[in-house]
């Protein structure tokens, strides 16, 4: 199930869907990504419908890597996802290389830690 909420993640972005964006994060979620900390589900969607730099893009998938775990001293779901892919922008061409891992709290997304090169 993580798996396939990593998934949908990119689904809901890439269309544009931030109604099944909000469904998919957890109501604390946080992005971390390379240029900003993001905290909260409504601030991580308005940043995705209003703030990202760059709003035509879409992701392409090449690995999903699955791991188990206790959920340590976060209070996270057990396992993490981590996605590897590349994003384009609107005319197909390469903009960067991405990882992203995702842990989960009651089936949501609830972080998201983005490395790119």
């Amino acid at each position: 199930m993580s798996e396939a909420t990593a998934l949908a993640y990119y689904d809901a972005v890439d269309a544009g869907d931030y109604a099944a964006l909000a469904d998919l994060l957890a109501p604390e979620a946080v992005h971390e990504r390379p240029d900003r900390r993001i905290e909260g589900r409504e601030a991580l969607v308005t940043f995705m419908r209003d703030g990202r730099p760059n709003r035509d893009t879409s992701h392409e998938v090449a690995t999903v890597l699955t791991a188990s775990g206790d959920g340590g001293d976060r209070g996270r779901d057990s396992g993490s996802v981590a996605v590897e892919g590349r994003l384009f922008d609107a005319e197909g061409d390469p903009m960067f290389g991405f990882v992203d891992v995702f842990s989960f709290e009651a089936g949501r997304i609830a972080e998201i830690r983005t490395y790119t090169r």
